[in-house]
């Protein structure tokens, strides 16, 4: 299992054309990624793990006309500073809606995948007047009865604990992220080993490795428990569009659902043949669903 002749990656992935900075925002380094027009329309794009900005590389080298795409690595991922705190998701909101601040982004689009969808709804439930719209992939909404969610919870079950517990040492020690990674694509020529690499030993730092098992520690010791005892009902305005990966062993669809969904204009788009990772297998669809929501909002916007 060991495969210690491997590091963390020092260096952020090249991706031709971005633009790299630092920005400290309450108390976190923040590194971001952005592409397009320094004027062009703000498109927030969050990642989740096991990955960092890199995961939104095709919009990054290649963004969409008239957008400016901002990848941040969220605290403690990639190549961003470790956070004051011990990755409540409330707490990793609030960084980043400080970080829109410090970069003078009064209202974006926003875009995640994973945890950064997880972040990305607690941000739109909070300050909803911040976000044009939402386009969120493979990530559970809000609003999951409890009958869907025990009947999911053994997915959970199968890495998630092993993660809060060991997940310093599997990360950094072991090929686990690897293999897990790889597992996840149904379209097996999408999982590219180099970019696989990338991601998973990034995670071999000891920051990164520190952040993921929070995030897992912290989701399962604080914010399970505060979901059960307090179910989410409020209910926001704004687009929000998922689109699903309907291969996803770790995030079952009916999670996402439209029917269960409290949001006054929430839509579902199943992705079939793709799983968890949409940014990486499908990023023709990520691209075009950014379009689409883009044109949306911004007639919207001129109508009202």
């Amino acid at each position: 299992m060991s495969d210690t002749g491997s590091t963390a990656l020092s260096e952020p992935p090249v991706i031709p054309g971005v633009r790299r900075s630092f920005v400290e925002a309450r108390g976190v380094w923040f590194h971001v990624t952005e592409a397009g027009p320094v004027d062009g329309r703000p498109v927030v794009v969050l990642h989740g793990w096991p990955q960092h900005h890199y995961a939104y590389r095709d919009l990054l080298a290649d963004p969409p006309e008239g957008l400016r795409i901002i990848a941040p690595d969220l605290p403690g991922y990639g190549w961003s500073g470790a956070p004051p705190h011990r990755w409540a998701k409330d707490d990793v909101a609030s960084d980043v809606l400080a970080l829109l601040d410090v970069l003078e982004l009064p209202r974006v689009l926003l875009v995640g995948h994973d945890w950064g969808g997880y972040i990305g709804y607690r941000m739109v439930l909070r300050e909803s007047a911040r976000f044009d719209g939402y386009l969120v992939m493979n990530m559970a909404h809000p609003w999951v009865p409890t009958g869907t969610a025990l009947r999911n919870l053994w997915r959970f079950l199968l890495y998630q604990p092993l993660i809060a517990i060991a997940g310093v040492p599997l990360q950094q020690r072991t090929t686990f992220l690897r293999r897990m990674i790889s597992a996840a694509f149904t379209d097996r020529s999408a999982a590219d080993p180099a970019v696989i690499r990338v991601f998973a030993d990034r995670f071999r730092d000891p920051v990164c490795a520190r952040a993921a098992t929070d995030t897992y520690r912290t989701f399962w010791l604080r914010e399970i428990p505060a979901a059960a005892r307090n179910p989410e009902r409020r209910r926001p305005t704004i687009p929000i569009r998922a689109v699903f990966g309907m291969n996803d062993a770790a995030v079952h669809h009916s999670m996402a659902a439209a029917e269960t969904a409290r949001a006054e204009d929430y839509t579902f788009e199943p992705v079939t043949g793709c799983g968890h990772f949409v940014p990486d297998e499908r990023p023709d669809v990520l691209r075009a669903r950014l379009i689409d929501l883009a044109a949306e909002t911004k007639r919207r916007e001129s109508a009202s």
